[in-house]
């Protein structure tokens, strides 16, 4: 949606154009003002000068001159190599914030009766959350909010990977040395329960695996041939035939597996409108597959197999269920697609998961459109990188896997620690300080993995995270907890005003172009654009809190506009946070 200064500027232009070179339609093309020279918006003025038949420097120079003249709103003007650079009046920069503070949730769009799904997490309920999953829940939660607030109807959702050959080996594993145990009785969180077991079987595989290379037999032949690997085989095939015994094994570990996962969700403030079971839809999948065969989509080959074959798309042929009749991954993801549209009717699925599975999803999306079904074309991956520590940071489980829960519960410490450097909340009770702390490290946490455009590869550096000032969650949250401290010395009154602090306009100016970064963020799908909307927002508040007074004024017209602005930037500290899954401190 474009905002008010572009319509002003674009009709202007357009009536320049008219005016000075008696030509209609003309092509205004209009972008934002470079940061290193003067002015609101740009008019780029080549795409005119087949028009104006002058040089562009000309060109804007005379648009620029007629919008001064005639345009009540335009200050001034200046003209870069062909562009021109509009400067607004104070009188247009008070007008727009004063329609800001009128408009109950500024920014926010209405409905537009479009449905989204977002998958995102998709753990295996063998062993609890990593790093990974983090960056994953973080980025699948903001980018869900920020489609609701751009006028969609979204539901989240999760995909568990609940069945095959890896949930079977801790399920052996508990078989063979659990000994009847509970998390309970170990007082272990269950999900780090289940994962311990799932450690054990890949110690002894590997013994195994090492045992049958030193009697001469080829590693890889090794690999496939190791006897606890033939037993977890037989196990799934068991669970396949429904084994009762199997199966009851089978729901005890993924129950706790599953308890220890919503404890990690509750504790970060991630949530999920439904889950989706591997296990609940592989059988309905095997039947998308096998109507695909009759319907000419799919085909049988001649092991057995039943392949789609994507090669006019750039692809090659691909597996749906193997000559055995047995699942793929993909052939869940058909079954679950189709009944997500049953329960949703989405116009648009969004699925958060890692870079590596591009080419999967580049398969799903071609399997679809080959059936014909009207979802597919609204299928679209949030690809994103992998996340790195410095070595050493943290723990880490098997020298490989940072643990999601020791991660966070390292984040709250290190927020702990700050915070009471600081010295200033000594006032606080226990359980006001825990509260603190955890808004404040998981703050540090999500900013810091979201701050990051989703497709790069990033590094999270702990103790970088949680510093007060800098491109950091907490600084942030400071410049909220700072407006707070203001709110509560003088309640706000009504102003009258017709000049102000030029750092003031430049305040309003961030404040104004949030709708424009919420959609921006949005139509590509990249919480970053919120999370540096955010930052620039508290810088520019830092740089107008230290530099201009606002309370200690003998003028009350300013001192109440000057509130007035501070509130509605913390309004909009709130909301962007919320956007991302952060929460606000009202004293730091």
């Amino acid at each position: 949606m474009e905002n008010d200064l572009n319509k002003i500027i674009r009709l202007a232009a357009s009536n320049a154009v008219k005016e000075l070179f008696n030509a209609d339609n003309a092509n205004v093309q209009l972008q934002k003002t470079r940061k290193d020279f003067v002015g609101d918006i740009t008019l780029v003025c080549f795409p005119l000068t087949s028009i104006s038949k002058k040089s562009p420097e000309e060109t804007g120079n005379a648009i620029g001159e007629y919008l001064k003249t005639n345009i009540a709103e335009v200050k001034d003007y200046n003209v870069v190599k062909g562009f021109l650079n509009i400067e607004m009046t104070t009188a247009f920069w008070l007008n727009s914030f004063d329609q800001i503070v009128a408009t109950e949730q500024y920014g926010i769009a209405p409905s537009n009766g479009k449905v989204v799904v977002v998958e995102y997490c998709g753990p295996n309920t063998n062993k609890p959350l990593h790093v990974g999953h983090l960056r994953n829940m973080f980025l699948g939660y903001s980018i869900a909010e920020i489609l609701k607030a751009n006028g969609y109807k979204v539901h989240k959702v999760n995909i568990l990977n609940d069945r095959g050959v890896a949930i079977c080996k801790s399920m052996l594993a508990y078989q063979k040395w659990g000994n009847g145990k509970t998390p309970e009785s170990v007082g272990l969180k269950a999900d780090h329960f289940i994962g311990d077991f799932y450690v054990s079987f890949g110690k002894e595989e590997k013994k195994q695996i090492d045992a049958l290379i030193a009697e001469g037999i080829d590693p890889k032949e090794a690999a496939r041939k190791a006897p606890i690997l033939l037993e977890a085989q037989t196990m799934l095939q068991k669970w396949e035939d429904g084994d009762a015994e199997v199966r009851a094994l089978w729901q005890l570990n993924n129950k706790w597996c599953l308890q220890g996962h919503q404890q990690t969700y509750d504790s970060l403030g991630i949530d999920f409108e439904k889950n989706y079971a591997e296990s609940d839809y592989y059988l309905s999948g095997k039947q998308i597959v096998k109507d695909g065969v009759k319907s000419g989509a799919y085909i049988h080959e001649d092991d057995g197999s039943i392949q789609v074959d994507l090669t006019d798309d750039g692809l090659d042929k691909k597996v749906l269920l193997r000559k055995d009749g047995t699942s793929v991954y993909l052939t869940q993801d058909l079954g679950v697609a189709e009944a997500r549209y049953k329960d949703f009717g989405m116009d648009k699925s969004i699925y958060v998961v890692g870079d590596e599975q591009n080419y999967h999803f580049k398969v799903l999306q071609l399997a679809l459109q080959k059936l014909g079904k009207s979802y597919a074309d609204g299928i679209y991956h949030l690809s994103y990188g992998m996340v790195d520590l410095p070595s050493g940071r943290m723990k880490t489980r098997e020298g490989t896997v940072i643990d999601a829960d020791e991660l966070v519960a390292e984040m709250l410490t290190v927020a702990e620690q700050r915070t009471k450097e600081s010295g200033k909340l000594d006032d606080l009770n226990e359980e006001e300080g825990k509260d603190l702390y955890r808004k404040i490290g998981l703050a540090a946490l999500k900013y810091f993995m979201l701050k990051v455009g989703p497709k790069k590869r990033m590094l999270f550096n702990p103790e970088e995270s949680i510093e007060f000032v800098g491109d950091t969650g907490p600084f942030i949250q400071y410049s909220y907890a700072r407006i707070q401290s203001l709110l509560r010395k003088k309640t706000i009154e009504s102003y009258e005003i017709s000049d102000i602090h030029p750092l003031s306009i430049e305040l309003i100016k961030v404040v104004y172009s949030f709708p424009e970064k919420l959609a921006e963020a949005g139509s590509n799908y990249d919480p970053s654009i919120i999370a540096n909307y955010a930052f620039d927002l508290a810088k520019a508040f830092s740089k107008f809190y230290g530099d201009v007074p606002i309370i200690d004024n003998e003028n009350k017209d300013i001192t109440n506009f000057r509130l007035t602005l501070c509130n509605q930037v913390a309004k909009l500290i709130k909301l962007n946070l919320g956007l991302m899954g952060m929460e606000v401190v009202d004293r730091m």
